[in-house]
């Protein structure tokens, strides 16, 4: 069974302080919960981490909250979701990858940018005031994890 797992204090800290050495993010507003090994969710209802055990018990659980980040398994990065990017980007300002409007349609349509940043490891994507979630940056191109539901499809004349 893939249960989930409620963060304690120390743990929630362990992330707050991932987040802020990768983009500055110093405050989670509610409770980390864990779906599987890797996905990440932001809980702000009013259960009780006693009740949400309780509810855990009687049916499966497959999301509790906002996926907001998951956890990259090689390098132990955090990878913001678009929501993710989104929620915190009051807080957000390292990491930055300003997007213009050609990269900005063509980072939605899932495509990679073949951008030199001078950067390794997680982006933030922004155009103007949007934040468009991350990407991650390699010597030659900065990879997209948009996932493909969720796209802009391509223009058919």
């Amino acid at each position: 069974m893939n249960f989930i797992k409620i963060f304690n204090k120390k743990q929630k800290q362990e992330i707050e302080e991932k987040l802020n050495n990768q983009f500055r993010i110093k405050e989670i507003p509610g409770k980390i919960i864990m779906k599987g090994k890797e996905k990440l969710f932001l809980f702000s209802g009013s259960f009780t981490n006693e009740e949400i055990k309780k509810l855990e018990e009687r049916i499966i659980i497959e999301k509790m909250g906002v996926y907001f980040a998951k956890v990259d398994e090689r390098t132990n990065d955090l990878r913001l979701s678009i929501e993710g990017s989104q929620i915190f980007k009051n807080q957000i300002n390292k990491n930055i990858f300003e997007l213009d409007e050609e990269q900005t349609e063509q980072w939605m349509k899932g495509r990679e940018l073949q951008i030199k940043t001078g950067k390794r490891g997680f982006l933030i994507m922004k155009y103007k005031n949007d934040f468009l979630g991350t990407g991650k940056a390699s010597e030659e191109k900065i990879g997209n994890f948009i996932p493909k539901v969720r796209r802009l499809k391509e223009k058919n004349n």
